[in-house]
């Protein structure tokens, strides 16, 4: 969530030393719940690897609480801004998980295992 947010706040540049550090936290913890609430909502630590279902209640999760937590606490949104947040968060939130697949399955195909996936 740091790094979705970091990224955005430099490409608008809203990145000034004096600013950085609270300005970055009013960003940040309106995703921060989302992640929360979608983690706990997928129950996430059961499968946390799992793309279907897991990470994808997180994604949404993320995206819709954080959206409406940016609205109620007068941050507000646009469209482009929501679908570039969408497209960020399932970057980030679901590549890991597919990343973490692929390594797993070449690892156990590199050892003779069969990968019960």
């Amino acid at each position: 969530m740091l790094v979705f947010v970091l990224i955005g706040r430099a490409s608008h540049n809203e990145a000034s030393p004096g600013r950085i550090v609270l300005g970055t936290l009013t960003t940040l913890w309106p995703f921060l719940v989302g992640l929360v609430v979608g983690w706990i909502g997928a129950r996430a630590w059961r499968s946390p690897r799992r793309i279907v279902f897991t990470g994808l209640i997180v994604w949404a999760g993320t995206l819709i609480v954080g959206m409406l937590l940016r609205v109620v606490s007068g941050q507000g949104i646009q469209v482009s801004f929501v679908i570039v947040a969408a497209v960020v968060l399932a970057a980030f939130l679901l590549g890991w998980r597919a990343v973490s697949i692929l390594v797993l399955k070449m690892a156990r195909s590199t050892s003779g295992r069969r990968s019960p996936e």
